[in-house]
């Protein structure tokens, strides 16, 4: 089964190959545009781009699957929280998406975006590192490394997964 991912990120395409395992799988990531802000400030646009990235991935990619994982930030009353979605595309039915794990960010960094920077680079800046983002991401950096970049997108490639193959299962049920 070819799959398309549509980022070339590597935490990205690694939590996308720890969630497909036990079949005969390639995989080829791509630099698909997610088609929002490239700092996404809701959950909407967050899961948008992640549905932008999947279905282009797919198209683009012509594979069986197309997967877009997207982070962004969500305002609460309680402060500036971390949000990650992804969405999975395939031919057989709509996107299927997922949400990952949220925390809320310190108030310095929060100021940044709202100012309108990244959080890429400002964790960079933060945590006088290269490539946060490509690496542990800013929930490692938060989490002390408890929680990274990899397992964060690997537990909602784990969500699309099991989704995807529910849904696999019930159409070849209904036929």
């Amino acid at each position: 089964m070819k799959i398309i991912i549509g980022s070339k990120n590597p935490a990205k395409n690694q939590a996308v190959k720890n969630a497909f395992h036990g079949g005969n799988f390639e995989f080829i990531s791509m630099d698909i545009p997610s088609g929002v802000n490239e700092q996404p400030f809701s959950d909407e646009e967050t899961i948008n781009g992640a549905i932008n990235r999947a279905v282009n991935a797919l198209k683009q990619g012509e594979g069986e699957i197309g997967i877009g994982l997207e982070g962004g930030v969500q305002e609460t009353s309680h402060g500036l929280l971390l949000c990650n979605w992804g969405a999975l595309a395939s031919n057989d039915f709509d996107p299927l998406i997922a949400g990952g794990a949220r925390l809320l960010l310190p108030e310095e960094i929060a100021q940044r975006l709202r100012a309108g920077e990244e959080l890429g680079p400002v964790m960079d800046d933060y945590a006088k590192m290269k490539n946060v983002r490509k690496h542990e991401g800013a929930i490692g950096i938060f989490t002390d490394g408890v929680i990274n970049r990899v397992k964060m997108f690997t537990h909602i490639m784990n969500l699309l997964v099991g989704q995807y193959d529910y849904k696999k299962r019930m159409n070849e049920q209904s036929e």
